[in-house]
Order: structure tokens, then sequence, then C-alpha cells
């Protein structure tokens, strides 16, 4: 009889390190392949260590998925944020180990769940479909960061030779069964009404992130950059399942967006919040995170740049090139008072009301309405410690202040709940897909992104456009542009996304601080001219620390850690990094 505690060590694919959570701990001695897999109870206890590939806001102190992954044109990190890798690794943990241990935990389900004979066609369905979209979601993540990978459909033990030394398979050809596996997921989860359980729109969801991904990485790949040539058969075939997709969630009365952009990033309960398709709930000393004292102590934050800054449109639903609102974007001085240790004193700040109010919504709902940098602290709230950031633009999207002080500026002891996937991101996706797809009407938009512009309190976008941003200089039509826009300020400082959507619209250029600097400046603090301790570049903040980034083609795909080529020399490594 074969031990459920061998399943749990055995290594998958290139013999890295055992299984974790649920795959390795509980009673071995009691658990064997023929006792456990006997009810639904089992598999669900099972399944739920998928949630762990869910980083949220971070688990304990931990950082996340959200602010903390600075390399991107939108955050100038405190301490510079270069390429990952500038060289080979020895070992990838998080990157390649622990995503083919997710990929065997999915495929230990789906060969052991029809054997359920206590659990009905419908349960086992259902978990199949779980394991089918966790083992999608995992490939996803593997194919947009190493490109070709070998795909692995069972659990595999150490006498499957041919698949443990195996060569790469094509990227294109992975993700056609990332396809499929979707699709199944999507037919077989039945939906539900919580918002923190796998369900039918979850699936959704992702497969409109994965596809529209995937569609726009084939329409617009370069095989100069080493890529494949553009496949524009199959880039439709994504973009069209990307915008069913959606069109799946969005069809269903039971989601609208909140009233609040903001509530739905510093909220201590989401679970009614219809806007939210899935998310990481956290609780007072059971889960918690650290990403609002990141954002909120003395330690220095990763502020937002120039670039991203100067992305956001005018009240005039114009851009910077073309807006006839005040384009001046320097900070006012406002002469005010403060009270220290029972004693009011004398105090000045930098103020960003005139500048805001001119602007996107948004915008004044991400960053704080103050200046804070070196030499000159800013305290939220009133309350807390002195903040500075490195582009002098606090991030203040996340914070809430009904929170109490030990709970919002304390290493692991945050609780607001993190978004996963939601309405909004859904009708970005929506909008973007029928732009690639060339077949966007005014009432796709009116469906979807326009509901946005209306929160951010701007004017409508028509399929027409009306003008064209001298910003847009890469060849993309104007509709596509500013859809890409309003994706960029919608989602700003989210998930990582922006790193990623550089990568599928193929512009990793735009990380190139050289033919970019605005990337790596913050604030124009013109009007300060009392601090002399924080660098400047003219009138701005330099937020780099005078450090630079440069553009490789190479850095489209990372390097296959140097420990897995040594366990299978047939993996070969990407180009440029050899």
């Amino acid at each position: 009889m074969k031990k459920f505690k061998i399943i749990g060590l055995l290594s998958l694919i290139f013999m890295t390190v055992g299984c974790d959570s649920i795959l390795d701990k509980g009673p071995l001695d009691t658990f064997t392949n023929d006792n456990f897999w006997i009810s639904e109870n089992n598999v669900q206890g099972y399944a739920n260590a998928f949630y762990e590939s869910f980083a949220g806001y971070g688990n304990s102190g931990g950082s996340g998925d959200y602010y903390f992954k600075t390399l991107s044109d939108d955050q100038a990190g405190s301490s510079f944020a270069d390429w990952t890798h500038t060289s080979i690794p020895a070992s990838d943990a998080t990157k390649w180990n622990n995503r083919w241990k997710e990929i065997r935990r999915a495929n230990i389900l789906l060969e052991h769940v029809d054997g359920i004979t206590s659990m009905n066609a419908t349960a086992k369905s259902h978990w199949g479909g779980v394991a089918r979209l966790m083992r999608a979601w995992t490939y996803y993540h593997l194919v947009r960061t190493y490109g070709d990978v070998p795909w692995v459909n069972k659990s595999l033990n150490i006498t499957d030779a041919g698949y443990l030394y195996s060569e790469r398979a094509k990227r294109d050809v992975v993700m056609d069964s990332v396809l499929n596996d979707l699709n199944y997921a999507c037919d077989n989860i039945p939906n539900t009404t919580s918002r923190t359980t796998f369900s039918q729109d979850v699936a959704y969801a992702m497969k409109a992130e994965i596809c529209l991904y995937e569609g726009t990485f084939r329409k617009y790949r370069l095989a100069a950059d080493n890529q494949p040539e553009p496949d524009l058969s199959g880039s439709t075939k994504y973009l069209t399942a990307a915008k069913e997709a959606c069109a799946a969630i969005m069809n269903k009365s039971n989601y609208s967006l909140n009233a609040s952009y903001q509530g739905n990033y510093n909220s201590i309960d989401l679970s009614s919040n219809k806007e939210m398709i899935f998310y990481k709930a956290y609780k007072v000393d059971i889960l918690m995170h650290s990403l609002i004292d990141y954002t909120s102590s003395s330690t220095q934050m990763s502020g937002m740049t120039k670039d991203a800054f100067d992305s956001y449109l005018f009240t005039d639903g114009k851009p910077l090139g073309l807006t006839s609102e005040d384009k001046n974007d320097a900070a006012s001085i406002h002469f005010g008072t403060k009270t220290v240790a029972g004693k009011v004193v004398g105090d000045t700040v930098l103020s960003l009301h005139k500048v805001l109010a001119v602007r996107d919504a948004r915008l004044s709902q991400t960053i704080d309405t103050a200046l804070c940098y070196v030499s000159r602290g800013f305290t939220r709230f009133n309350t807390g410690i002195s903040m500075t950031s490195s582009s002098g633009y606090g991030v203040a999207k996340f914070d809430n202040q009904s929170i109490d002080l030990q709970h919002r500026s304390q290493t692991a002891a945050n609780y607001t709940h993190a978004p996963l996937f939601w309405l909004s991101e859904i009708y970005l996706e929506y909008a973007e897909a029928c732009a690639e797809l060339g077949t966007a009407t005014q009432n796709d938009l009116d469906l979807s992104i326009n509901k946005l512009k209306k929160r951010a309190g701007l004017p409508n976008l028509s399929v027409n456009v009306g003008f064209s941003d001298p910003a847009n200089t890469i060849g993309v039509s104007n509709l596509v542009w500013e859809i890409r826009r309003e994706r960029r300020c919608e989602l700003m400082f989210d998930n990582n996304l922006r790193y990623w959507d550089l990568i599928r619209w193929h512009q990793l250029d735009k990380l190139d601080s050289s033919t970019n600097p605005n990337i790596l400046i913050g604030a124009d603090i013109v009007n300060d001219s009392y601090d002399t301790a924080v660098s400047r570049i003219g009138n701005y903040i330099n937020a780099s620390n005078g450090k630079t980034r440069v553009y490789d083609k190479k850095n489209y795909l990372y390097p296959i850690p140097s420990d897995q080529l040594s366990l299978n020399p047939k993996l070969g490594q990407n180009p440029g990094w050899n």
C-alpha cells in the first residue's frame, strides 16, 4: 500500500524540495491513498491549499502582490528596482519550484477525484474543474515567466524519467492546453453566492485575464526580440475567448461597481461589495498582513513616478499634451500649525490639492494630498508616524482611517481585505479585447470602460476618441492607447499587472531609464526652496538614488535556474542568458 506521505514528499519534475501545506502536513502515518480519497470533505480540505497561490496583500509579515512589486514605470523604489535577474540564479523557489508543486497538486487531485464513490458526478466535475483551473493558472504564470516549459498532466513518480528529463514544450502548445483546462473549469464549476470560494465566475475571471494576455502577446510579439513570429489567428482566438469570458460575468445582475474606488482596496469587509468576484479575507489575530504598515510608517515608501502621475487624464478628458486645464504639477507651500508633544508649532505642507482638483478622481484616492520626502515628513490622518516617499508621492490607496493606530502601523497587524478578481478589471479586459479585435462599438465602451470613467469623474470615451495624444508614439490606435491608459490608472499598484502588461504589449523597453527618464523621477518641488537634503533632477525629486536601468531584449524571459539545468540539460537556457 502506497502511503500518502510518499505522494507528499515526491518532488515535482526536477527533484527540487518536498511539497508543503496539505501535501506534507497532517497525520501522515494515518492517511494513505486508500483511506484519504474517500469523501468530499477530504477533497475540499486538500483543495484549500490552492488558496495559497493568491498572495493578496501578503501573509503575515511578508509582501503581497500589491504595491510591493516595484519593477515597472509606475513606482520608483526607495531601494532601486533593477531587473529581477541580472545573472542566472542558482535556484528560484518562488517562480520555478513552487509552481511545479502546484501543478503536481492539481494533477494528484485529478487522478483521484473520479474514484471517490461517495461523491456524485456533479461534485466530481466541480473538483476536477478546480484542479484544472489551478493547473491552468499556474502554467500561465510559468509560461509568461519562462516561455517554453514542459507540459505535465500527471503526478510524477521517480520512475517517470521520460517526464522528469524531458525537453520543454513550445509555449503556444502549452497555452492551448491551458485554454482547454479553462474551458473545462468554466463548464463544470458551479456558481456560488460566496466571493471567497472557487466558482464559475472566478473561472471566467481567470480565463479573461489569461486569454487577454495570450491574445495580445501573440499579436505584438516580435521574432527580433527572442520571441516567435506574431500569430494573428491565434491572437483572434484568445481575444475572442477573453471577450466572451468577460461578457459571461457582465451579463449577470449580481455584480455592480462599488461607489467608492478606494473602497475596493481599504475595506475591512468586502463581503457585501458587489464589485468583488473573488477576494482574500483577513481577520484580526488570525490572518493579517503588512501592506498598510509599509505605506504609513517611517519606512520610506516606493512612491509613484512622474511618468505614472502624468498618465492620469485631466477633468476635461484630455491628456497632459492636449488639456486646456492648468498643467502646473508643482505642489504649493501651505503654512499652518501642528501639535507636537502637546505644543502647537509652525508647520509647512507641500499641498497637491490644486493639482489634484483638475485630475482624474482616482489620483487623489491613490496618493496623499501632501508631498512627503526626505526632511519633509507627512503624518496621514494627523496620527501615527511621519512618512516619506522616494518620489514625494505617498501611497494612500490602501490605508483606512477607521483602523486604530496599533493595527495600521505595525508589521503583520493589518486586516483589510484584498481584492483578487473584481468587476472593474473585467470591464477593462472586455474593452481592450473588443478594441484589439477591431470590433469595438460605442455600446461596448458604454457597457464597460465608460462606467469606470464616470466613477472617476471623467467624460465618456468614444470609439473615435476625438483626439490623438502626442505621447502615443508606439503605433497603436487612439482607442487602444486610451484603453491602456484607463487600465494603468484604474489598476495602479495592483497585482504587478503593469509589468506584465508591458511584456504582452511588447513595450518592455519602456523600463529603460535612458530613454524614459520620467520613470525614475518624482514630484515637482520647485516651490520648496528650503529643503536641500533631497536629491533633485531639475525641479523634480530624484527618486532612484541616481541609479539607472537599461533594457535588454533577454529580459522578456527569465533565465532557467542553473540547478534545474544541472538536473535536466535538455531544458536548455533562454535566449540571451547563456
